[in-house]
């Protein structure tokens, strides 16, 4: 996945994902409350989202909260966690 926050850019993998936000393993995460643009490369199509941080994890990562995005990445999204979402 690709995002930005601010003039900085980077690529890093998912931890987790979920319908409401997602964990970016990073080792150098951006502040609580600092905005994220968001750019998942999914086997359905990408999904772009803005969100904001919610929780840090020191030289581990972020968890970052949707807070806009598409019906269409919407849908993408949700097309893409279908399999784990049936799961429960």
């Amino acid at each position: 996945m690709a995002w930005q926050s601010g003039a900085r850019r980077a690529v890093s993998y998912l931890e987790s994902m979920a319908l409401g936000g997602l964990f970016v393993a990073t080792r150098q995460p951006v502040p609580i409350r600092s905005m994220v643009k968001v750019l998942l490369d999914l086997p359905f199509g990408e999904v772009r989202a803005r969100a904001v941080v919610r929780r840090v994890t020191p030289a581990r990562g972020m968890g970052i909260e949707f807070i806009e995005m598409t019906q269409e990445d919407r849908a993408r999204l949700t097309r893409a966690l279908q399999p784990m979402l049936a799961m429960q």
